[in-house]
């Protein structure tokens, strides 16, 4: 057993033996947290009084937009500070950017207080951390001029660092919110500013609440938890989820708590129109994992598998309707089969074909070997006698290194790769259904042509391989034919 298996195995052996507790564990992502003041009455505060506003634990992100300044956005790759300051000939570009975080907050802050104390005392929170991030960054910046010191090796530092800024602004303004309404709240800071230990992340967590009386404090975390293990290093921007997921396992949490703007819904609203989607309700961590597979998460993966270890069931709730109980996620299997969601994603299909492969061994190995080398994510993959077909999800740019490493080991391979969907049915117990044979009969009648289709046996998802172009029209009618048309012969059965 490796250390890292060693290190895992205690910390799960700890999380198991946390009696469950009387409180829950929420996290707020960052687009609601920019509606910060609609959420004082609904989750925040709403009806609650006196000790009702207590036994919780609030973990916050970042408020929208800003850890995309921080580092680079999400979805277009334009760079932020940290992205800029990797590849700065000079320091124009990067502090510059860095100047536009401070403002951004500044403005936030404007908006969120009314009373002139909250907003200095916030906006003064502000100056001191941007102001001594980049201290940080023109110290390193002129240490790193003289060749002893590379700046690559402290690049995953500078973007922990910048990071937590986010969290540090967004948790330290909902405490000063929360306090101005009556409510006693208490802003828990694990980002390790100015610390000087290194803590693991179960050492953080818990020295962090230690003294918190939570039936009388409401404690605002961080989403980021500076730790000796490097969060950002294996979870990148996945993170405050695994913070969040820690909490409430090392604290035995009674439940633990997503809001979001939306409801965990049998498909996206936006593809199949709000009036057709249907809320889950109840459903499982098999079924998370699932949708984390095809690039729908609930939670990720890593933070549902403490979760789940530590028998802590997870709700996700929409943050704007709090009488909705949303969707309760645990461990439970199904009472009776059925389809809970229709989902999809682009994907590259990856196919080498080898006329010799048949009774060869290793073909397998090295694919996988190429594929972990260049950090593309596997979403599927099938075999028959001389060809391996893995579906993908990457860049072109990624696609390409992978088969230029294929073919230089197997040079009388014909390896192809083409862009295309795959559709994914998926459900806790989708035993008896025929979702194989009733999906490819929807498809054809909706003028869909299947490229390829399989199930692992295991009865909780079917997947079809389409044309990219035909995403959308896949996702609609598999969820016409399954959850729609599903729930009207239910209806006409009973």
């Amino acid at each position: 057993m490796t250390d890292r298996q060693t290190m895992d195995a205690a910390e799960n052996g700890r999380i198991a033996q946390q009696p469950q507790g009387h409180h829950t564990v929420e996290k707020i992502g960052g687009t609601s947290m920019s509606r910060a003041r609609e959420l004082l009455d609904t989750i925040l505060i709403g009806k609650r009084k006196r000790e009702a506003l207590y036994n919780r634990v609030f973990v916050v992100s970042a408020f929208g937009g800003i850890t995309d300044k921080l580092l680079e956005h999400k979805k277009s790759g334009e760079p932020g500070v940290y992205a800029l300051f990797s590849h700065a000939d000079n320091e124009h570009g990067w502090m510059e950017a860095l100047s536009a975080v401070n403002r951004a907050m500044h403005t936030i802050n404007e908006e969120m207080f009314d009373e002139a104390a909250d907003r200095h005392a916030a906006d003064d929170f502000v100056r001191e951390r941007i102001e001594g991030a980049r201290g940080c960054l023109i110290d390193l910046q002129r240490l790193c001029s003289y060749g002893h010191f590379q700046l690559g090796e402290h690049m995953q530092t500078i973007r922990e660092l910048l990071s937590a800024l986010g969290e540090a602004h967004s948790a330290n303004n909902l405490a000063l919110l929360l306090r101005r309404e009556g409510v006693n709240a208490r802003f828990i800071d694990l980002t390790g500013w100015r610390d000087e230990t290194q803590p693991s992340l179960n050492e953080r967590i818990e020295q962090a609440f230690d003294e918190i009386d939570l039936s009388r404090e409401l404690p605002i975390v961080t989403g980021y938890s500076q730790c000796r293990e490097g969060l950002m290093r294996e979870f990148d921007r996945g993170y405050s989820e695994v913070t969040f997921a820690t909490i409430a396992a090392l604290t035995g949490a009674r439940e633990a708590i997503i809001h979001k703007e939306f409801h965990l819904s049998s498909a996206d609203p936006r593809l199949v129109g709000t009036e057709n989607v249907r809320k889950i309700g109840r459903t499982n961590y098999d079924v998370a994992d699932q949708l984390s597979n095809m690039g729908m998460e609930a939670i990720h993966p890593k933070a549902a598998k403490k979760l789940r270890q530590a028998g802590v069931p997870l709700r996700v709730a929409n943050a704007f309707e709090p009488e909705d109980p949303g969707t309760l996620i645990d461990a439970e299997p199904a009472t009776s089969a059925g389809v809970e969601m229709v989902t999809g994603l682009p994907v590259t299909s990856l196919e080498l074909f080898e006329q010799d492969m048949v009774g060869v061994k290793g073909y397998d190995a090295a694919i996988l070997e190429a594929l972990t080398r260049h950090k593309v994510r596997i979403v599927s993959k099938s075999s028959n006698a001389n060809s391996i077909v893995h579906h993908l999800e990457a860049t072109l740019k990624s696609v390409r290194r992978v088969e230029r490493d294929l073919a230089e080991r197997y040079p009388a391979a014909r390896i192809t790769a083409r862009r295309a969907s795959m559709v994914s049915v998926i459900g806790r117990d989708l035993t008896g259904l025929g979702i194989m044979l009733n999906g490819l009969k929807a498809l054809d009648e909706a003028g869909v042509e299947p490229l390829a289709s399989q199930e692992t046996g295991r009865g909780v998802d079917v997947q079809f391989l389409v044309r990219s172009e035909d995403l959308e029209q896949a996702v609609k009618t598999l969820h016409r034919a399954f959850i729609e048309e599903g729930e009207e012969a239910m209806k006409e059965a009973a």
